[in-house]
C-alpha cells in the first residue's frame, strides 16, 4: 500500500526544524526579486538584492526564526562568497585589454574613488558621534563584501557591520547611479561602468551588466581592482589612522 501523504502541518514542522528551509527561503526570495526587477523594466528601484533582503527579513520575523538558525541553513550561500572572491580574477584578466590607453585615468579614478569613499563615510560617522564599531565598519564598505569582511577581520574591525554597510552601499549605488551620472554629464559607458564598479562593487556591477555590456565589463574591472588594492592598502590605513 502507498504510504499516506503527511498532513501539511507535519511537513511544516519538519521544514521549520531543518536548515534546508533557510536556504530555500534565501534562494526563493532572490528569485522573486529578479522577477520583480525584470517585470518593472529593470527599474533600479526594484533592486533584486533589496527585495530579497526585505522578503527574508519579513519571513524569518513572521515565523520567529532566530538569525543563528537562519544562518545555519543559509551558510552555503555564505560559503560561495569565498569562491566569488577568487573568481574576481576572471573579470580583471578579461579587462586587462581595456586598460590600453586608459591606465592612468582609471588608476586615478580608482585611488580617488576608494579614498573618497573612506574619508566621507568615516569622517561623517565620526562627526555624528558614532561609536568605534560603527566607524570601523565604514572603512571597507565600498569593497566587494567577501574582501571587505576579510579586511575587517585583519584590521580587528567588525566583519558583520562591514558586510551590512557593503551590501547597503551596493544597493544604494545601483539605485542612484543613473540619476547621479546623468546629473554629472557622464555619457561614456566605460566611465559609468568603472565608476560604478569602484563605488558599488558586485551589486553595482550586476546593474551595469543589465544596462550595457561595456559598462558591465568596466564595472567588473573596477570592482576587481578595487578589491585587490583595498585588501592591501586599507589595513595599512586603518593601522595608522584609526
Amino acid at each position: 500500500m502507498t504510504p499516506p501523504i503527511p498532513a501539511i502541518h507535519e511537513i511544516w514542522v519538519y521544514l521549520s526544524g531543518s536548515p534546508l528551509l533557510a536556504l530555500i527561503l534565501t534562494l526563493s526570495a532572490y528569485q522573486l526579486g529578479v522577477m520583480a526587477y525584470e517585470r518593472s523594466g529593470r527599474n533600479p528601484i526594484a533592486n533584486p538584492v533589496l527585495i530579497a533582503i526585505v522578503l527574508v527579513a519579513v519571513s524569518i520575523t513572521a515565523i520567529d526564526m532566530p538569525y543563528a538558525k537562519y544562518f545555519e541553513g543559509a551558510q552555503f550561500v555564505h560559503f560561495l562568497l569565498g569562491t566569488a572572491t577568487v573568481a574576481l580574477a576572471v573579470p580583471v584578466y578579461k579587462g586587462l585589454v581595456a586598460l590600453r590607453g586608459r591606465v592612468f585615468p582609471m588608476l586615478a579614478a580608482l585611488l580617488a574613488g576608494g579614498a573618497t569613499s573612506i574619508v566621507v563615510a568615516v569622517g561623517l560617522a565620526k562627526l555624528l558621534g558614532a561609536d568605534a564599531a560603527i566607524v570601523g565598519g565604514f572603512w571597507a564598505k565600498s569593497v566587494t563584501a567577501p574582501i571587505a569582511m576579510g579586511i575587517a577581520e585583519r584590521s580587528l574591525l567588525s566583519p558583520t557591520l562591514t558586510a551590512v554597510f557593503a551590501v547597503s552601499t551596493g544597493i544604494l549605488g545601483a539605485i542612484l547611479v543613473r540619476v547621479t551620472m546623468d546629473t554629472l554629464g557622464m555619457k561614456s559607458w566605460w566611465q559609468r561602468g568603472f565608476a560604478l564598479g569602484v563605488a558599488a562593487h558586485g551589486i553595482g556591477t550586476s546593474r551595469a551588466f543589465s544596462v550595457h555590456p561595456e559598462a558591465g565589463t568596466y564595472a567588473s574591472l573596477g570592482m576587481g581592482l578595487h578589491g585587490v588594492l583595498g585588501a592591501v592598502l586599507i589595513p595599512v590605513a586603518v593601522r595608522f589612522v584609526a
